[in-house]
């Protein structure tokens, strides 16, 4: 892990004004008295709870998004997509078919970040949901596909509706949920990362106003499996964790640029966790880890961040009518507050304070906050919508309207690296690209074929006919010719 400056330039507390992130929506409507639905809303910036008539059941899939003043826009339990009105969304019943949604019907489906959704980039009526399932109820319960809809906030009268649904994304044997994202470096292009189920391998989308592209494919080394646990990116898009008790903690540094992952740091829990979360303080400096009995700290910045390990909360035993309130998925609230869920229904919250604080001073309370109605352990899976352009480096290529000078090399990104099948040029050059050309160990050079993509920000080179090794990519423009090293898998 490389040595990390902590700099956070967009305090938690002044996000609240912009809205999409700014309902928790969980809760039961199938019974009375203590069964209901119920929002929490921080548009005021600090923690609102709000009792709720609402019909559809959370059991822990959620995906939400709301307009700019936190009003919600739609939400999905992963069985159908609902409306402001609380009425399925026209179009909305039957995604991620399968047997295992049948059987949840009623209640909504058990996936940790089963649903994730993610706004278009440049057109603002418009949001992708992605979902999945369990569709293999023999044994693995992992997923096999991993879908989207669309759904369009322009029809029913601004109620939206769902004009594409359940279109295969990817087709393999999947953890179930983790569904995660990242801003790309420009500030409007989104990454968007899944995981192959009992292997180390992670697939990676890029999503532009052009559409969806890859998917691009890395080996994160860890095998994953369906044990509950979590995946997240920090607030700054810098660092990436992934926790559960079959395959323990993995931070990674990420770039948002290229999409790819480094510099693992892999860290054996040894508790007794069945399940488990995590969440990253608002600056990124602190990384909670939420395992059933425990909670943890780690300090991204120290030189070991194991050795940097303080147990900041030991569950005290507390039952609730007889279920166990202990610790499972977290989240970072918009109040700048992180949530921790219990692993069983429950009536609370558990809460950390001042996550940017060290050990103990991080201020955990069990049962922080009591909540008028259950909640089974529905926690929103919320990417950081906020974070912009990472200012200064090559893939900061949308206009600004501030002109600067870049070397040649500057002015060429090429991923993924290593590549299977396509590789991408990312151009901010201001000359035509005129010859794209391979050269191999031995100097051979052939020009090769490239397809301009997404108005021509990005351009593919098919080379899933070369044999694994080492190439070089050379990119000929009027002024210059540019040479990247790529290594094929």
């Amino acid at each position: 892990m490389k040595k990390i400056v902590f700099l956070f330039f967009i305090l938690y507390g002044e996000i609240y004004g912009q809205g999409i992130d700014n309902r928790w929506v969980f809760g039961y409507s199938c019974c009375a008295g203590n069964f209901g639905a119920t929002d929490l809303d921080f548009s005021s910036g600090t923690v609102n709870i709000i009792l709720k008539q609402r019909y559809m059941n959370f059991y822990e899939t959620n995906g939400a998004i709301s307009d700019q003043n936190g009003d919600l826009l739609f939400v999905s339990n992963g069985i159908y997509v609902a409306n402001a009105l609380d009425d399925t969304m026209q179009n909305g019943a039957g995604i991620n078919p399968s047997a295992y949604t049948t059987t949840m019907a009623s209640h909504g489906l058990a996936l940790p970040q089963g649903n994730l959704v993610i706004p278009f980039p440049e057109d603002s009526t418009k949001y992708y949901l992605f979902h999945e399932t369990s569709d293999d109820m023999n044994g693995t319960w992992a997923t096999l596909y991993l879908y989207y809809s669309v759904i369009d906030m322009t029809l029913d009268g601004g109620l939206g509706a769902v004009i594409q649904k359940n279109t295969v994304l990817l087709n393999d044997s999947l953890v179930e949920g983790r569904i995660t994202s990242c801003k790309h470096a420009n500030g409007r292009d989104w990454w968007l990362v899944v995981h192959q189920y009992h292997t180390g391998l992670v697939y990676k989308y890029l999503i532009t106003p052009q559409g969806i592209s890859g998917p691009f494919t890395q080996d994160l080394i860890t095998p994953r499996d369906v044990y509950f646990g979590q995946a997240l990116f920090s607030p700054q898009g810098t660092m990436f964790a992934y926790y559960e008790p079959f395959g323990d903690l993995d931070i990674f540094d990420f770039d948002r640029c290229t999409g790819d992952f480094s510099n693992i740091v892999h860290i054996d829990i040894n508790d007794s966790a069945f399940a488990g979360g995590a969440a990253f303080s608002p600056s990124g400096r602190y990384l909670y880890v939420s395992s059933v009995n425990y909670i943890y700290q780690f300090d991204m910045s120290a030189s070991n961040i194991d050795s940097s390990k303080v147990v900041v909360g030991i569950y005290d035993g507390y039952q609730y009518q007889g279920l166990y309130q202990n610790f499972y998925l977290s989240a970072l609230a918009p109040d700048g507050k992180i949530y921790i869920n219990c692993g069983d229904g429950s009536k609370y919250f558990h809460v950390i304070n001042s996550p940017d604080s060290a050990g103990l001073a991080c201020d955990f309370v069990q049962r922080g906050l009591p909540l008028p109605r259950w909640n089974a352990f529905t926690i929103p899976n919320y990417p950081n919508y906020f974070l912009g352009a990472d200012g200064g480096t090559v893939c900061d290529s949308l206009p600004t309207g501030i002109s600067d000078i870049k070397s040649p090399i500057e002015e060429f990104t090429v991923f993924p690296n290593p590549v299977r099948d396509f590789v991408f040029v990312n151009q901010s050059a201001k000359e035509p690209l005129l010859e794209i050309s391979i050269v191999n160990s031995l100097g051979q050079i052939e020009a090769v074929q490239f397809t301009s993509i997404n108005s021509g920000q990005y351009l593919q080179v098919n080379m899933g006919g070369y044999a694994s090794g080492v190439y070089y990519l050379q990119m000929r423009t009027v002024k210059s010719v540019v040479t990247k090293k790529i290594v094929k898998q």
